[in-house]
């Protein structure tokens, strides 16, 4: 079976854990019952042993992928001169249930003429390593391995098949079956679900996603974009504890062929609070009460110098130890596979200011913080005075050797900057002169090796002349005014194209130059969404009196959408041939798209008068 673009996926959940179902009807990543539990479809990942659940028509046919409006209800569309046939794929959101009563529903339908449908169920349980016993039964298949059992509901009769079971069936216009995946407790009963059930259950999540959607307040320019991207960053939250995950997939490569594929599944304290400050600008309060739960949590267990991990797993654990699946092959032959993620060992100092600008957001905008909370958070803020200084590994996470990066010392500028005017605002006790002190040097050690000469730009870390995408922030986080001459050139440095020593390709924006930052790893990478989106925000607030420089920025970011998938998905990268690289789907760039809509919206609306005059 060949490996399918990443971009041909969409993706379907239930705030415990996604699947991944492409255009041809098939299932080929779903991991139960959590984010980060082991694979029981991989197929993504090695095409021969990964395992997947497919169904499709027999005769080959075109398809089309699309949501259900407003919601999370994937529809998969195939269409021949016999026929139009459907299949419905949801998970229902149910909470206070145990992790194995969660359902994925596969509903099957012929809407016109007569189509015969091929199922193919082939499990690979814990990715593909532990075997597994099959039980067929009336209604169903029941698998049994070590680490976990399920059940496939079918209306149908299925026949073994290798280690799985498949089915073919002939269906007349009007007419549908129902398949439904879930855990099966010992001694449990079977369950068969039919049509009338699995059509309750598809209303209930119609509604559930529409009712969600509701909220938000978003109702600019590019509302169904926007809409697709929250209701992204919605499936990537864990329910149960508040938790975030960066993306629900692992090991999907940052360039084919190379090392770089890491594993996503899991809480970054930095992806999380950039989520929170996106979902905040739409409207969407209760996720980031969940999340300042989450933190709050992790706060009871910090180290005893003050300081946080920089990612969690979604349950809070602590360890996140990295190994390598050695039997599986990898993306298009992209080795190694991983899973865990050693970023939980590094210093990324970055994570202070964007984890204290998302809390005074949140005091702000949402509700008071607790003088519990702030008691860690003052804990935290005198870390940053005692640390800034110290190299780190940054926002990229590079494994080339600790620098002095010019973006983790912005963010403990920010950090210091938001404790500081948290305090004044709520009058907390705080060791101000300190913190004012420190957020000073800080300032004045950006300016003085921050800055380049010979590049006109601030760079990527002190006395270097490599430019970092990561610096566009500096306007939005208000270290530096969107119009400063400094800002401006670092602006124009880095929109020239990576032949003139900038950053950015025909609108599309490489994070850094990998050739001029040694990161530890082999080969290139495609350019980051999220560096792209931040250049649209850059430009926007540059653009100040200048109606020519906002159309840039429309332009631009208008660009960008065209580089969504069918469904208006993003994964982390574009590669050259405009196709996804990286883990699928991406929070930093549904948020980061979030946020570029919201202010242009804002300076487009705002330079309407200027127009009328």
């Amino acid at each position: 079976m060949p490996y399918r673009p990443i971009e041909d996926y969409g993706v379907i959940g239930n705030l415990r854990t996604v699947a991944l179902v492409a255009k041809d009807g098939s299932i080929d990543w779903f991991c139960f019952p959590r984010f980060d539990s082991p694979s029981v479809f991989g197929a993504i990942l090695d095409a021969g042993q990964g395992g997947c659940f497919r169904i499709c028509p027999v005769a080959e046919t075109s398809s089309k992928q699309f949501y259900w409006p407003d919601t999370n209800v994937l529809v998969t569309r195939f269409l021949s001169e016999a026929g139009v046939g459907e299949v419905v794929d949801y998970m229902p959101v149910r909470s206070n249930l145990e992790d194995d009563e969660h359902l994925l529903i596969r509903r099957v339908r012929v809407v016109r003429g007569k189509m015969r449908f091929r199922l193919e169920c082939r499990p690979a349980f814990n990715y593909g390593r532990d075997p597994h016993r099959l039980k067929l039964g009336h209604g169903g298949a029941d698998f049994y391995s070590a680490s976990l059992n399920l059940r496939l509901s079918s209306e149908v009769p299925l026949r073994r098949s290798g280690k799985g079971v498949m089915a073919e069936f002939t269906m007349n216009e009007g007419s549908g079956y129902c398949f439904v995946l879930y855990g099966l407790k010992p001694h449990q009963p079977a369950r068969v679900f039919d049509v009338q059930e699995s059509d309750r259950l598809f209303h209930e999540t119609i509604e559930y996603w529409r009712s969600w959607l509701s909220k938000s307040r978003y109702r600019g320019r590019w509302r169904e974009m926007v809409n697709r991207s929250a209701l992204v960053l919605k499936l990537l939250t864990y329910e149960p504890t508040g938790a975030i995950v960066a993306a629900p997939t692992c090991s999907l490569p940052e360039s084919l062929g190379g090392q770089r594929n890491w594993d996503y599944r899991y809480a970054w304290i930095r992806d999380a609070a950039f989520t929170l400050y996106s979902l905040l600008r739409i409207g969407f309060t209760e996720e980031a009460t969940k999340f300042i739960a989450f933190l709050d949590a992790r706060c009871h267990e910090m180290k005893p110098d003050g300081a946080l991990q920089t990612v969690y797993g979604i349950d809070g654990r602590h360890v996140l130890t990295e190994e390598k699946l050695d039997h599986w092959e990898g993306y298009k032959g992209s080795h190694p596979v991983r899973i865990g993620n050693a970023a939980y060992r590094q210093r990324q100092l970055d994570i202070y200011g964007e984890l204290m600008d998302s809390i005074y957001l949140y005091n702000k905008h949402v509700t008071p913080i607790s003088n519990e909370l702030w008691g860690y958070l003052r804990r935290l803020t005198n870390w940053v005075c005692k640390n800034w200084r110290k190299p780190d590994s940054a926002i990229w996470e590079v494994r080339g050797g600790r620098r002095q990066f010019i973006y983790s010392k912005l963010m403990c500028w920010v950090a210091l900057d938001r404790a500081w005017r948290l305090a004044e605002k709520r009058s907390f006790p705080a060791d101000r002169l300190r913190w004012n002190r420190t957020r000073d040097q800080i300032y004045m050690t950006i300016l003085r090796r921050g800055w380049s000469e010979k590049r006109q730009a601030f760079v990527q870390y002190y006395d270097s002349d490599a430019l970092d995408a990561s610096n566009l922030l500096m306007p939005l986080v208000f270290f530096a005014s969107p119009t400063d001459p400094q800002m401006q050139k670092t602006l124009a440095a880095t929109n020239r194209p990576p032949a003139a020593g900038g950053l950015v390709t025909d609108g599309l924006v490489f994070r850094y130059d990998v050739e001029k930052t040694p990161d530890g790893l082999k080969g290139t990478e495609g350019t980051f969404n999220i560096c792209t989106f931040w250049l649209v925000e850059a430009l926007t607030r540059a653009s100040g009196e200048d109606p020519d420089r906002l159309y840039d920025a429309r332009l631009l970011f208008e660009q960008m959408l065209g580089y969504a998938n069918h469904l208006g998905l993003y994964a982390e990268q574009i590669d050259s041939g405009g196709g996804a690289l990286g883990n699928f789907p991406q929070a930093l760039t549904h948020l980061a798209l979030i946020s570029a809509a919201y202010n242009l919206d804002q300076y487009l609306d705002a330079a309407l008068p200027r127009r009328k005059r």
